[in-house]
């Protein structure tokens, strides 16, 4: 209180005390000696310099003022961090301090720099209940009214021959006015239909779905105002009626139904009682899918596909012979593909990399991390938002506004993301002498790691294609492509600059401009999270805490939800039901902010620690928590109106995430149940080990070269075709791929889904087809009554040559090797490598990457087999080598590599195996080392491995 009297006097001081002084001892702003125009000509005297002088404060006042006025607003309107005033980094900087106080001493309102309030303890809440996903708090809403006995609804029809139906066309025929198709499109925005889908764009409608229409609708369905989609669907699949033959009931239901139905009250039958958790739960979620929530954590996303590319390659190496690995269905492959497109991995790396070269270059200089309340990372800069203003940020950062912010830019970022790569390659092999270049050489020739030139990506002298080439790699190397280091939150590794000094930075939303990251350690206090969405907020803040890649140690405690979220990271995550189990645990490990901030860039780190709890503490834990946060480094977010709390978290009903003290608001990262549970059964399902079976290829009668080939297994080239131009081959051929891998037909309206799964409207999905068909000529593209494009016999894939290679060679064993050779030589690198990034998401969701992975390892397994007992060592080796260009990570190839080269009793090339597959098993710190079958395999090929593995990491 005395300070926000004193900044109010200091305030009036300034603003009006200034100038009434000037005015009244010095004069107006403009002096009369300044207005002579020989001034310029003329000596200059005392007086004149007296007359610079004041003009100077003048301008020095107004630009207070004027700092003041951008304070006031931003505070008074929450706007966010305040507008920066040009040249006035100090002077802006003590206004906000001022303003601040006032503002806190009348409105305890929006302050721009975090403020522990250290003032006498308000009186406590009284306890809420736990707020779990297996027992979800009901949103306390004011009650609303009851909706009409009856509705009306309207079935999408099934196309005729290549006519859909738009919304358009139904409001014409129920509306009279085709105009009022915006009418029908807001009544049924976002709502679920009978195949899971939901309207989101007023172009894309699908036949079957259910339509809730306005009241005066003709030529509709009336039917209960409860009744589920579903259910509406299976009585009435047929066409509406439009004659006068309707029923008369049906008649007589419509003319008892003029009111508007917002508006007719109506008791709740036991049906519509027992529904109503299901409704709760849509409302919960906004009716916004998958991709809405999954893709629009762009952080998240990319940490959690690096997680599962972790879990993936550690099932591939466990992968029975003649069995896929499990893929995910349902929510939990819609939830991959959502993750897929949504992924940022760029600004992750960002992030991580900046962030540790920030805390190095302070390390070397000997100065403590700043204190980084927030950031906010755009496609052009991440921005730090730091407490106190500092101007000296080390290069290649810069300072903006008085110090207040420290910029990274992202070409800045990038160089150094090369340089510290370039700097992990040379400290991996400081000397290369004679003997070791030959073993880096007997690597490449074990592994068929063949470098440019080696012939790798061509297209085994087949001539004619149209190569296409950009940035991506197969998801079942990562899910997010291969990167020059092993991020993910595990540790440094491969070479990354020093260690992580803001762990707990995670996102709060998205604004305009870009994304919104709050760190949870600088409130030193308590972070109070309340609203209808809290349980969705705080599993958001859990999954990003939990897969980030700018952290390296770190523990997770959840308190009353989340048990499930340690299928995710388990050695990060824990879950318990009250705060009284972690309590005393927590008082004892608390450290000073200080020195965990120094001992994170200096090598001397401890693990980060962050609290997150949806179980309203009771009035001594809050007491405790709260002494426990201002004495500790640790993040704490607790649910419910908690005393004591630094900053409070509100989440609105409309998913607006707002913290007053630090003026932010922002559209909100939020994980609903269903989204939950959907990234829960992924991982569940990247746990199994017992695999899957490999469906049984269609039989190819011709194996003559096709009109048009679609080659897959590496880089993606159109052969036979003439070449698009640039901006539309990426998109055509991924067209092609798709079609060529769904022989059965595909509408254009999934088609659409499938290459835009954010929408896109119907005009520029039908000129893409158009154009596509064009390209192919009308021989190669087929459509069918029902309006399904398939592909003609002409076009083929290589993926399907050479499942037909490996049928044949079942059946025919005195060819079987000759056909197993010829299938392998079809390789010739990762699935669909080249693919731009963000493209092929529905991958995830199809068999097409576990069926290659899984029969290309297969075959070769096979051909290895045959070749050694022929007693053709290299033979056996050469089709390994095909093999682990497409399927690196599986290590029942590698266990067939070391037979392979055992038999061709090279030691040197056995050691280089041995060196190249425990360095792979090693980069992945989640996989675990090598399975015991392959360390047996090792002991028994070369016993001497593990010393010589001791001695290489000692020398």
């Amino acid at each position: 209180m005395a300070a926000g009297l004193g900044a109010l006097v200091v305030l009036v001081a300034l603003v009006g005390g200034v100038p009434y002084a000037l005015l009244r001892f010095a004069g107006p702003p403009i002096a009369p000696e300044l207005l002579d125009l020989d001034l310029l000509t003329s000596s200059v005297g005392p007086s004149t310099i007296v007359a610079v002088l004041v003009l100077f404060v003048w301008i020095a006042w107004l630009q207070l003022v004027a700092c003041v006025m951008v304070e006031v607003y931003a505070g008074v309107r929450r706007v966010g961090m305040p507008a920066r005033v040009p040249f006035s980094g100090t002077t802006q900087a003590l206004a906000n301090r001022l303003v601040s106080a006032v503002l806190l001493l009348f409105t305890a309102g929006a302050v721009a720099v975090p403020i522990a309030r250290l003032g006498m303890t308000p009186p406590a809440a009284p306890p809420v209940a736990v707020v779990a996903f297996t027992a979800p708090i009901a949103d306390q809403h004011e009650e609303q009214p009851h909706t009409a006995r009856v509705k009306k609804v309207y079935v999408v029809q099934p196309p005729h021959g290549r006519h859909h139906e738009s919304l358009w066309e139904i409001a014409e025929k129920c509306l009279g006015d085709g105009r009022r198709y915006p009418e029908i499109f807001r009544l049924n925005q976002h709502k679920e239909q009978p195949d899971g889908a939901r309207l989101r764009m007023a172009d894309l409608i699908r036949p079957g779905w259910v339509l809730d229409m306005p009241d005066d609708a003709h030529h509709a369905h009336v039917v209960p105002a409860d009744q589920a989609r579903a259910q509406i669907l299976r009585e009435h699949p047929g066409r509406v009626s439009t004659g006068p033959g309707r029923a008369a009931d049906e008649v007589r239901q419509e003319a008892t139904h003029q009111a508007p139905k917002h508006h007719a009250p109506q008791r709740q039958s036991p049906e519509h009682h027992h529904q109503a958790p299901e409704q709760q739960q849509r409302q919960e979620e906004q009716g916004l899918d998958l991709v809405d929530y999954l893709a629009g954590a762009s952080l998240a996303a990319a940490g959690l596909l690096a997680l599962l590319g972790r879990r993936r390659r550690e099932q591939l190496w466990r992968r029975a012979f003649g069995r896929r690995i499990a893929r995910p269905r349902g929510d939990a492959a819609s939830a991959e593909v959502a993750l897929r497109i949504g992924a940022d991995a760029p600004g992750t790396r960002l992030l991580d990399i900046g962030l540790r070269v920030l805390g190095a270059e302070l390390a070397a200089q000997g100065r403590t991390p700043p204190t980084v309340y927030a950031a906010h990372l755009s496609a052009r800069n991440l921005d730090l938002w730091i407490h106190p203003p500092d101007g000296d940020a080390p290069a290649p950062w810069t300072v903006q506004d008085g110090g207040q912010v420290w910029r990274l830019a992202a070409h800045e970022g990038r160089l150094l993301a090369e340089r510290w790569d370039a700097a992990a390659a040379a400290t991996a092999a400081p000397v290369v002498t004679a003997s070791a270049a030959a073993k880096a050489r007997a690597v490449a020739a074990a592994t068929g790691e063949v470098g440019e030139g080696g012939g790798v990506g061509s297209a085994g002298g087949r001539s004619g294609g149209a190569p296409y080439a950009a940035g991506g790699s197969s998801p079942m190397r990562g899910a997010s492509g291969p990167v020059p280091y092993a991020g993910g939150g595990f540790g440094p590794v491969g070479g990354r600059p020093g260690g992580a000094p803001y762990p707990g930075l995670v996102s709060l939303g998205t604004d305009a401009g870009g994304r919104v990251l709050v760190d949870l350690e600088a409130a030193q206090g308590l972070i109070n999270i309340r609203g209808p969405q809290t349980t969705a907020a705080l599993a958001a803040l859990a999954v990003e805490l939990a897969t980030n890649r700018w952290s390296d140690g770190m523990r997770i405690t959840l308190v009353g939800f989340g048990e499930e979220l340690t299928a995710i990271a388990p050695d990060r995550v824990r879950s318990v039901g009250s705060l009284a189990e972690v309590l005393p645990e927590l008082e004892a490990s608390a450290a000073p902010r200080q020195e965990v901030l120094t001992g994170r860039v200096t090598g001397r780190r401890r693990d980060a620690h962050f609290l997150l709890s949806a179980v309203t503490p009771t009035q001594e834990e809050a007491r405790r928590l709260a002494l426990l946060a201002r004495n500790d480094t640790a993040g704490y977010v607790v649910t419910g109106d908690v005393p004591h709390a630094t900053w409070t978290l509100e989440i609105t009903p409309e998913g607006k995430a707002r913290i007053a003290e630090l003026g932010f608001e922002v559209t909100a990262q939020l994980l609903p149940r269903r989204h939950y549970q959907a990234l829960v059964e992924l991982f569940r399902t990247a746990g199994r080990y017992d695999g899957e079976p490999i469906a049984d290829a269609e039989p190819l009668e011709d194996l003559q070269p096709p009109d048009v080939e679609v080659r897959m297994l590496g880089p993606i080239e159109i052969a036979g075709l003439r070449p698009l131009e640039e901006g539309r081959m990426a998109l055509a051929a991924e067209m092609l791929v798709y079609l060529a891998t769904h022989p059965g037909g595909v509408h254009p309206v999934v088609l659409g889904g499938v290459l835009w799964p954010r929408g896109v409207q119907a005009m520029v999905r039908d000129a893409t087809i158009a154009r596509v068909a064009d390209w192919l000529g009308a021989a190669h593209l087929r459509v069918d009554e029902a309006g399904r494009l398939s592909l003609g016999p002409g076009v083929r894939t290589d993926w399907a040559l050479f499942r037909e290679l490996v049928r044949r060679s079942h059946r025919d064993t005195a060819a079987r090797a000759i056909l197993l050779e010829r299938a392998l030589g079809l390789v010739r690198g990762p699935l669909l490598s080249g693919r731009p990034p963000g493209r092929y998401a529905w991958l995830a969701a199809d068999d097409l990457e576990y069926d290659v992975s899984a029969a290309v390892a297969d075959a070769a397994h096979r051909l290895c087999e045959l070749r050694l007992a022929q007693r053709d060592p290299e033979a056996a080796v050469a089709a390994v080598r095909a093999a682990l260009l497409l399927a690196a990570d599986d290590e029942g190839l590698w266990r067939d590599l070391l037979r392979a080269t055992h038999a061709t009793r090279d030691f040197v090339r056995l050691c280089a195996v041995v060196d190249a597959l425990t360095r792979r098993s090693g980069a992945y710190a989640y996989t675990g080392g090598l399975a015991p079958e392959t360390e047996a395999l090792i002991d028994e090929l070369l016993p001497a491995w593990r010393i010589h593995m001791v001695r290489e990491s000692t020398a």
